[in-house]
């Protein structure tokens, strides 16, 4: 099924993309701790705890879905095993047989618990709820991950690319595996995100065919994608987007404890790190603007070798991914600069990916995922219903 654009739903849209970026709600689930005990046992994509759930776009709106909330086996960037909680949506249309499920990665919310996905989806408050709305709408069940320590115990592994990349297939993987969704294993599978789901999405499309090879992915479609952090970090070094540096270093330090953080934090960056672990993404980027990493370190990670290493384990373009992508990014974006996700393009392509890349002419990094969410999805729609796809390397 193909959609057309209104301006109706892109304002509408836009106004819930920027609304719900500033509410918190409620706290992330104890039966986490609980969880975690089984997790060796369980095998990548299990689904260890199950709870009924709901999805609203905006407060109290109907969506003719039903919901779960889930705790599922994953693995973190060192190959250890880790519980991860994320939601389940399938429409309740009286569809038959199998239907399209996506694995949505959703943009940077924040790093305390209230603000993951499925703490706020029930109340519709959620980022992204009606972008995800779009694909319900379909008839596309959609599987919605927290990401690592985003809602379950522990600190939130911010821009860790092989641990976003794990939690969006073992999404996928525990979206066919609850018995309540009706989802067949060997189904239609579709990844879509943005921005930090964009890195997490690329990062699955990568990844699948060594991790998650039965599923049947048809097509990537991630957007904005912060493919080299490195560059992303001298970009945003002082201006308004440098709240996000330090987001992503308290992220890899929660992967990487070795890399020590603290250590390299005068007390200004201690108090800023330490408030942005228990923050959503509007408090933390008003906090982190127009700050340069000399104003708040007593020298600068970036620069030493071991925190390099471990910004690029995290560099997309490394291995094309098995099914065809499309890749958007904005010529005018702000915050991940549109020469990052042409070297992306141009390293897929390289390597033999199927890339169909769309240049946004008019918007910045916001406004992208609003106006390009249903070519988005008019391009899976077409890879689920087996139409040629158009590369453009």
């Amino acid at each position: 099924m193909r959609f057309r654009s209104t301006p109706l739903a892109t304002v509408t849209a836009l106004a819930a993309l920027a609304a719900s970026a500033a509410i918190p709600t409620a706290t992330a689930s104890a039966a986490a701790a609980a969880d975690a005990t089984t997790s060796a046992a369980a095998a990548p994509g299990d689904v260890v705890s199950s709870a009924p759930s709901a999805f609203h776009p905006l407060p109290g709106q109907p969506t003719g879905t039903k919901a779960w909330k889930i705790h599922y086996r994953s693995t973190a960037a060192d190959g250890a095993p880790n519980i991860v909680s994320g939601t389940v949506i399938v429409p309740q249309d009286g569809r038959t047989g199998p239907r399209p499920l996506i694995t949505y990665a959703v943009g940077t919310v924040g790093m305390g618990d209230s603000c993951a996905p499925s703490n706020n989806l029930p109340h519709g408050t959620a980022m992204e709820a009606n972008l995800i709305q779009q694909l319900t709408l379909r008839g596309w069940a959609v599987v919605v991950t927290d990401y690592e320590g985003l809602g379950t115990p522990g600190v939130h592994t911010y821009t860790v690319g092989p641990s976003a990349g794990h939690a969006v297939l073992d999404a996928a993987r525990a979206a066919q595996r609850l018995p309540e969704a009706g989802l067949p294993a060997g189904g239609p599978v579709g990844i879509m995100g943005y921005s930090q789901g964009g890195q997490a999405g690329s990062w699955a499309a990568e990844l699948q065919g060594s991790y998650a090879p039965e599923l049947q992915v048809k097509g990537t479609a991630t957007g904005g994608v912060p493919g080299d952090l490195l560059k992303v970090a001298e970009f945003n070094n002082g201006s308004y987007g440098s709240g996000l540096i330090f987001m992503a270093a308290a992220g890899q330090d929660a992967a990487f404890p070795e890399l020590d953080l603290d250590s390299y934090l005068n007390p200004a960056g201690k108090a800023l790190v330490a408030g942005m672990k228990e923050n959503c993404v509007a408090i933390n980027s008003i906090a982190g603007s127009f700050k340069r990493i000399s104003d708040l370190t007593t020298r600068d990670p970036l620069a030493q070798a071991d925190w390099q290493a471990a910004l690029n384990r995290s560099r997309l373009g490394g291995t094309a991914p098995a099914a065809p992508v499309y890749q958007y990014h904005a010529l005018a974006d702000e915050l991940i600069p549109y020469g990052v996700g042409r070297r992306l393009r141009s390293d897929w392509c390289a390597r033999g990916a199927n890339v169909e890349f769309d240049t946004v002419w008019v918007g910045e990094h916001v406004s992208g995922v609003i106006t390009h969410s249903l070519a988005a999805g008019n391009w899976l729609a077409d890879r689920f219903a087996g139409r040629p796809t158009h590369a453009n390397c």
